[in-house]
């Protein structure tokens, strides 16, 4: 602990701070252009200049660490003619344009010139006179405002990792550029912004930021509405609208955003085609309602069909991408007064697999470690069935990182992903075989001894039956149902072994399988063989799609649990919530969402609540659904557009987005967070939980809540795990993760640490079983489906960005070279796709991507929807489809 002097004031740091640090934490503000906080000091751009004693010349106070006796001045006036010095060369080669420059007060270079009174440039002679790069849909790139900071190269570099841009040529000719110069459109830059937000003046702009200036502004911090990373950011607000987004400091991305967060997050909020009144289907038409006539319908349809059939003829959909709160209430009005368990969310459908199977084998459905852990700890990491670059974008940059740092990575993908093609090993098995090659590799951790006998002794069961299971799964077995190499096998079940500290990492490539609950547990099988359960760097890491599907299963938004997973079945967990909630509750077991519809089509499902679900679009056997759909006698859509599924609706209501209201989302580490009202409702917009409390109230259950803190007040009363979670506490800034039991708990970064939720691990006893439909003669190449990077879902947010739409706006399917060449299909060709459920037509990718015999679609684009061919096969424990694997036939258009 070196104590030093700064500007007459005495402190002590720890060993290796640097002089910038340290007047940082005593409040003294020096200058700094290409300072980055998040990676290692540069020096470059010399603003950062300190006078210290008895040292030959200024020091750069960025890169210079301290030491025992230091005396450091950073006032003096050599100091500040450095300071001075190093303006007047920038403005020497700068477009003094500040008026019409978007960065007019938001520039660092503006706000030092100011500060030491320099206005303008000593120099003469030659500037750059390079065009500006408007080539990117989001925003332009002038060199005649670059200072050549280099922050942009080193967070494309570094952060994104995605090294798009680099300093190219030497002197005065030195610019910033892509390879070879090509502009931003064609460099094979993802749009991410992260360049953007890192530049200090106004070379790099968005195109957005024209229409605002950051005084007309203010900053509303939220949550990203996307995936499940939960990454922190801030909406841009002038006059009542959303004119930007920027990512701020949060656990899980630490300022940074994906495309999607940053461009895809604000468009759809005051889109002109947002649903504002209610609307109620009359003769086949819809016609603008009042809300009293709209939910007195309903109140009188749901309870004359209850009266009819009986409670469990009634179903509701919650919205995974909602907030708790409204989950909360949701789920609590289907039981109430629906009076069934027959309440689901679209985790059905992605993640209830994980759900199921680590609370079978771990006690707790959910991720173990946090991604700051897994992303920064591990030696090695092991990525099963997860597209982390595109699904999880950010996720994706802090695992490239990882590997710049030495990391080593295993990657298990039928696909030649980003990750695929910069791991250590690329197993790349085929669709459907997860269980064959976690036991392939138990088989070996095993045969080499490698196993933890220790931690198997202390902390687990099953272990006898499960390594006589793995005994038959040689690795020459795996390899030809894998259809992978043996040796590569062997080679990553030693690293991972061996490895100290070892995550592994999965997402829907495991789960949407009709053995997906299986291969859930396999990847639970393989972390507690070998002891990495419990331990920082460590643990069994699903990654959750949609922003809050964690948290609509914590609330509750399951036919078989109530919030907190307390079970439905159980008499103690029944009469505590008839006691809380006043009313009777039904002891029936519930239907999952992919039940309800086989029982709709079966004339059992009579009324059906929709919240913020698109099951048209996202259920696979869209055929199937259409039935269901058109069989039930009485559809309520609670929406924000007019959506597939909505148009089939007898009422819809329209609801608000996640910039209307207060609430909080659980991301995929168990972290709740907050979410915070940026905007104004407009039209007739209600709040979700006030429209779901009148509903209840006219159902003869009066419901009111003054806010949706009061609303997670009430989760914290009945649910343990958030017995000490409130907006009090995270509006203070604490970063909570459940189990959080109590009002000061701090929360639970790493579970199982000592002993499993469940008590002993399970290992359960997982035999490999075959895809439900596998390719035959008619249809012989395999279809396997996933997200791209520019879309998410049914694009009913991102398909309103029309910078995202510029990139990408149809749909496509991969196909391997060889198949191509057999079929007579070119690249970019238009193609038939056949399955026994559907067909489409689409654009044919040719390439090396996915295996012979095998091919791959997204489901976001309404031209050619992946879910008109997929399998509604379930898996026997979570009742999930399998989205994955169905067999399909291709010609040419």
């Amino acid at each position: 602990m070196p104590k030093l002097t700064i500007d007459n004031i005495q402190i002590e740091v720890p060993e290796g701070t640097t002089i910038l640090e340290a007047s940082t934490q005593l409040g003294i503000d020096i200058p700094t252009l290409c300072h980055m906080k998040e990676l290692s000091p540069e020096g470059s751009c010399r603003m950062c200049l300190v006078e210290v004693e008895n040292a030959r010349g200024l020091q750069t106070s960025c890169n210079t660490i301290c030491s025992e006796g230091m005396v450091v001045r950073t006032d003096t006036e050599k100091v500040i003619d450095s300071h001075r010095f190093v303006l007047d060369m920038l403005l020497s080669n700068h477009n003094l344009d500040c008026f019409n420059c978007a960065a007019n007060g938001q520039c660092k270079l503006q706000d030092y010139c100011v500060q030491y009174g320099v206005e303008r440039t000593s120099f003469k002679g030659l500037k750059c006179t390079e065009p500006v790069d408007t080539s990117s849909p989001f925003f332009d790139f002038d060199h005649t405002k670059c200072i050549l900071c280099r922050k942009c190269v080193r967070t494309c570099e570094h952060i994104q990792c995605d090294s798009v841009l680099s300093a190219a040529d030497r002197g005065f000719g030195t610019s910033i550029s892509t390879f070879m110069g090509v502009p931003y459109l064609e460099s094979g830059c993802v749009s991410c912004g992260n360049c953007v937000q890192a530049c200090p003046v106004g070379a790099l702009t968005l195109k957005d930021s024209k229409k605002y200036r950051v005084w007309e502004t203010k900053k509303v911090t939220t949550t990203c509405p996307h995936c499940a990373t939960g990454c922190q950011m801030n909406l841009i607000v002038k006059k009542g609208k959303i004119v930007a987004v920027e990512g701020a400091p949060g656990p899980a991305n630490e300022g940074q955003l994906c495309v999607k967060g940053r461009f895809g997050s604000h468009d759809f909020v005051h889109s002109p085609d947002r649903l504002k009144h209610p609307l109620i289907k009359k003769n086949g038409k819809f016609e603008q309602a009042t809300w009293d006539e709209a939910l007195d319908l309903i109140a009188s349809k749901m309870t004359e069909l209850k009266k009819k059939y009986g409670p469990n003829s009634l179903a509701g959909f919650s919205c995974s991408r909602a907030p708790n709160e409204d989950n909360y209430v949701m789920q609590k009005m289907v039981r109430t007064v629906f009076e069934t368990n027959n309440v689901d969310n679209c985790a059905r459908v992605c993640h209830s697999a994980t759900v199921a199977g680590l609370a079978i084998t771990l006690g707790s459905g959910a991720m173990t470690n946090t991604i700051k852990d897994i992303t920064e700890e591990p030696e090695v990491m092991l990525i099963v069935g997860s597209n982390t670059t595109e699904a999880h974008p950010v996720i994706g940059s802090r695992i490239r990182r990882a590997k710049q740092n030495g990391c080593k990575l295993i990657v298990v993908d039928p696909r030649e992903t980003t990750l695929a093609e910069e791991a250590d090993i690329h197993l790349k098995i085929r669709p459907g075989t997860n269980v064959a090659f976690a036991n392939g590799i138990m088989n070996i951790i095993i045969s080499e001894g490698l196993e933890d006998k220790e931690y198997i002794a202390a902390r687990t069961e099953g272990y006898d039956e499960i390594k006589k299971i793995v005994a038959e799964y040689t690795p020459e077995k795996v390899a030809a149902i894998c259809r992978i190499d043996a040796d590569a096998l062997r080679e990553a079940a030693i690293m991972y072994a061996k490895a100290e500290k070892a995550p592994i990492i999965y997402c829907l490539g495991v789960t949407e399988h009709s053995t997906g609950t299986e291969g859930v547990m396999s990847m639970s099988n393989i972390a507690m063989l070998v002891g990495k359960i419990g331990k920082a760097g460590c643990g069994v890491n699903p990654l959750r799609g949609q922003n809050n599907v964690q948290g609509a299963c914590d609330m509750g938004c399951l036919p078989t649990d109530f919030p907190g997973y307390q079970k439905a079945n159980k008499p103690e967990v029944i009469s505590k919530f008839e006691k809380a909630w006043g009313v009777s509750l039904s002891s029936s077991k519930g239907l999952t969402s992919t039940e309800v519809f086989v029982a709709a089509n079966e004339g059992k499902i009579k009324g059906l609540y929709i919240f913020g679900e698109d099951p048209i679009v996202t259920d696979p056997d869209t055929g199937h659904v259409n039935n269901a759909l058109n069989n039930i006698e009485f559809l309520v859509v609670q929406e924000l557009f007019m959506t597939e599924t909505a148009a089939y609706a007898d009422v819809i209501l329209p609801g608000a987005s996640y910039a209307q209201k207060e609430g909080t989302f659980s991301n995929t580490e168990r972290r709740v967070q907050r979410v915070r009202k940026a905007v104004e409702l407009e039209g007739e917009q209600r709040l979700d939980t006030d429209i779901f409390c009148d509903l209840m109230t006219r159902m003869g259950y009066p419901a009111h809540y003054d806010s949706a803190s009061d609303i997670m007040d009430e989760v914290a009363r009945l649910t343990p795990s958030f017995g000490g979670i409130s907006f009090e506490r995270l509006d203070r800034g604490e970063s909570l993760q459940w189990p959080c039991t109590y009002s000061d708990h701090p929360g639970t970064p790493i579970m199982h640490c000592e002993v499993f939720s469940r008590g002993l691990g399970y290992f359960y006893p997982a035999v490999y079983k075959p895809a439900a439909e596998l390719p035959d003669e008619e249809y012989p190449i395999l279809l396997n489906t996933g997200r791209m990077l520019y879309h998410y879902n049914t694009r009913a947010m991102t398909g309103r960005s029309p910078g995202i739409n510029i990139i990408s706006n149809s749909s496509y399917i991969e196909i391997n070279y060889k198949d191509a060449q057999k079929l007579g299909i070119g690249n970019h060709d238009r193609v038939k796709v056949y399955s026994r459920r559907g067909e489409l037509e689409t654009e044919a990718l040719v390439g090396r991507k996915v295996n012979e015999g095998e091919s791959f679609m997204t489901f976001h684009f309404p031209d050619g929807n992946a879910n008109k061919l997929t399998n509604a096969a379930l898996d026997e424990f979570a009742r999930i489809p399998e989205y994955k694997v169905c067999a399909i036939k291709i010609e040419k258009a």
